[in-house]
């Protein structure tokens, strides 16, 4: 039987934690930052985990599950 392949979308977008959990990106943190304050874009680069739903099906992507 062949090997599973990762999901190359979703290694891109999401991280597992040593812990298991799945960590994505924030959006609104990419572009037009001139206007966006200093608070806003610090608080924007913090990763964020994913619901429970998506993070099951971001597991099955990254060939976790």
């Amino acid at each position: 039987m062949p090997k599973q392949k990762t999901h190359s979308g979703m290694k891109k977008r999401a991280r597992l934690t040593g812990s298991g959990k799945v960590m994505r990106e924030q959006v609104n943190n990419r572009h037009l930052a001139e206007h966006k304050s200093s608070r806003r874009k610090r608080r924007l680069q913090m990763d964020k985990v994913l619901g429970k739903g998506d993070g099951a099906k971001a597991l099955k992507l990254l060939g976790k599950r």
